[in-house]
């Protein structure tokens, strides 16, 4: 197993006010951040089957280190998805009911935009394995501190990925490398380097969020919901 991951990121280019936990089981790791006041405390470790294991007891430790109890925050974001259907289901949980509990507004953030915020680059295609030899697909476009859709989330074949105008493109998230021949092939030049090995982190969660509670996107924890996007686990015999 992995050693965890410990993290304080210092965000100086803009100060913040509000408290958000954060925290994503939708990849074989379990990661969990703690925004506050321009401050990211984050950890990460591989979990492999065990993230119901490990994210509460990552989450009690951010507040502990940070000296706050869970109503002093102001919202609660998790990866809503694409990703794990288990993963999923236990972060969208976690979140329902801690969210209850402190009465406190949710946002499910995409993992595929967490990669792209990830990657540090302006122009993002990201990928993320479904297995069964597809893919999780989605193109993004930074504009200030906004993400735009350049494609939305879709589940393909890798051959079959939309086409996305323009070069110097970052190809990023764990589909690049499952299929890395495919979607070399497929996208050519346009996409300037591979950043194969990211996986969604609650820090980029955490980030996304921020803005999201600043512009009001908050839910009720009623509302709160995975991503599946792929809507069967799968396929009867007569379908294979």
């Amino acid at each position: 197993m992995d050693p965890i991951e410990f993290t304080k990121l210092y965000l100086s280019h803009k100060p913040a006010t509000l408290k958000i936990l954060a925290f994503d089981t939708s990849s074989k790791y379990c990661s969990a951040a703690l925004w506050m006041d321009g401050e990211i405390l984050s950890r990460r470790v591989l979990a492999e089957q065990r993230h119901s294991e490990f994210l509460l007891p990552m989450l009690q430790e951010l507040l502990v280190q940070a000296g706050l109890e869970l109503v002093q925050l102001d919202g609660i974001a998790f990866g809503a998805g694409p990703g794990s259907f288990t993963g999923l289901r236990i972060a969208c949980g976690v979140a329902q009911g801690l969210a209850f509990g402190a009465n406190l507004l949710v946002i499910g953030v995409s993992t595929l935009e967490a990669l792209a915020q990830q990657s540090g680059n302006n122009k993002v295609i990201t990928a993320i394995d479904a297995h069964m030899g597809e893919i999780y697909h989605a193109a993004y476009v930074k504009s200030a501190n906004d993400w735009k859709s350049a494609s939305i989330p879709t589940l393909c074949l890798p051959q079959h990925a939309p086409l996305i105008p323009g070069d110097n493109w970052v190809g990023c998230g764990s589909g690049f490398a499952t299929y890395n021949d495919e979607l070399r092939s497929h996208y050519g030049s346009c996409i300037s380097h591979f950043e194969s090995d990211f996986v969604p982190h609650a820090r980029e969660i955490a980030q996304l969020a921020e803005h999201g509670f600043t512009n009001g996107l908050g839910v009720d924890p009623v509302d709160a919901a995975p991503i599946y996007i792929r809507n069967k686990i799968a396929l009867k015999e007569s379908e294979r």
